[in-house]
């Protein structure tokens, strides 16, 4: 597997793998197939956040990587976590996962609604907390502990929905956590359509991660300012244009940004092994 260094020293796998379904839409038995598989792979990169897995998949990524920290590169990030809701919902999990997997199945050959404001069930289970540096301090030391790890290659602010209006004091902690061992980079992790609420501290962080698919609006324009710089590009294959197949728009990616991670989900042993081989 190719690897590109984002931030000096941090040697990423072109591959990312997303773990925002584990414990989620995905089961443990099945996550824990397509993990391994991705590190037979040669993926190394792997995206977290305190809610994926409406806050459990942390823990879940801290025992698969136990004994083998050293060989990975893990991201997490702060600014939303799973509220008292999401641990009433962790018994039936697997009930509900069932389910919707069930209408998933039934509603695929059908058109689906555009949802407005980009409102879906999980955002019901996840609170967004206040974007200052206590906040990030406390959050990455649960991050840590969930992880069973002193540090984290990136620490990403996740997709804030305004304008942060304490960058200076993140900025600040961020240095100390950095100065104390406790993270290697901070980055910013937003939606393109976001990206106006940021301009005034964008370059101030160390990584950018930001959603990007080919044909999607602003494509070209975000090819001409990013293509040769370092980011992580996430959404792949969601939205943009609808006349190139999955592995076309990877390779499109691939070529267009090539100092860049590209994240992907992916669960299905044969759909890992062949976007490995594209991106090797």
């Amino acid at each position: 597997m190719k690897k590109t260094e984002l931030v000096k020293g941090i040697s990423s796998s072109v591959l990312g793998f997303g773990c925002a379904p584990i414990l989620g839409s995905v089961d443990a038995k099945t996550a824990l197939r397509a993990l391994d598989c991705a590190i037979d792979c040669g993926i190394n990169h792997f995206d977290l956040a305190r809610s994926y897995g409406y806050g459990d998949a942390e823990g879940f990524i801290g025992k698969v990587i136990k004994n083998r920290r050293d060989d990975m590169v893990i991201a997490s990030k702060f600014g939303i976590k799973a509220n008292w809701k999401a641990a009433i919902l962790k018994p039936v999990k697997p009930l509900l996962r069932g389910l919707i997997n069930n209408i998933k199945k039934q509603n695929a050959s059908k058109p689906q609604p555009v949802v407005s404001n980009n409102i879906v069930v999980a955002d019901r289970f996840h609170n967004r907390i206040p974007l200052n540096g206590n906040e990030m301090r406390k959050s990455l030391e649960k991050s840590l502990r969930e992880l069973n790890t002193d540090y984290l290659d990136y620490f990403f602010i996740h997709e804030p929905l305004e304008t942060i209006h304490e960058i200076e004091d993140l900025l600040t902690t961020a240095d100390k956590l950095k100065a104390e061992g406790k993270i290697r980079a901070l980055g910013l992790a937003y939606m393109r359509s976001q990206e106006h609420l940021h301009t005034a501290y964008i370059n101030k962080f160390d990584l950018l991660q930001f959603d990007n698919s080919p044909g999607a609006p602003g494509y070209e324009d975000t090819l001409i300012k990013r293509g040769d710089k370092p980011n992580i590009l996430f959404s792949p294959l969601r939205g943009g244009t609808t006349s190139m197949k999955p592995d076309e728009k990877l390779k499109k990616l691939f070529d267009d940004f090539q100092n860049s991670v590209i994240l992907c989900s992916m669960f299905n042993e044969k759909h890992i092994k062949a976007n490995a081989a594209l991106l090797s």
